[in-house]
């Protein structure tokens, strides 16, 4: 796989159509939620900033969709989350169930909250 990406739009055109469009999907939901965060690509994937702080990130997989809300969004959501296989700092949406899009709206309001107070 292509590695060094640019930008968002490159990364996500490498995976096939039915995966870009649940990317392109997690994307609009963290653009709409946190309109002022600063995109980018981190860590060879799309990763999104407020106040100068991480907000969240998310890569495609095969299999799943891996988002991250580190350091705090995946233990204040962690109820919810526990349907998910979970690693250190990841929780992994399957993308053949539907994809939790008012979740992940919930926890990049959270995270936005967050940054916004430590930024103060």
């Amino acid at each position: 796989m292509k590695t060094n990406f640019k930008t968002v739009d490159e990364y996500i055109k490498t995976f096939p159509e039915d995966i870009q469009k649940l990317l392109q999907q997690v994307r609009a939901v963290i653009k709409e939620n946190a309109p002022e965060a600063v995109e980018s690509i981190a860590y060879e994937m799309p990763a999104y900033k407020t106040n100068g702080k991480p907000l969240v990130y998310f890569a495609g997989y095969t299999k799943h969709v891996g988002f991250y809300a580190t350091p705090t969004g995946h233990a204040e959501f962690a109820g919810e989350l526990s349907n998910y296989k979970q690693g250190k700092g990841s929780v992994q949406f399957p993308i053949d169930m539907p994809m939790p899009f008012e979740l992940i709206k919930r926890i990049v309001v959270f995270r936005v909250k967050e940054n916004s107070a430590k930024g103060k």
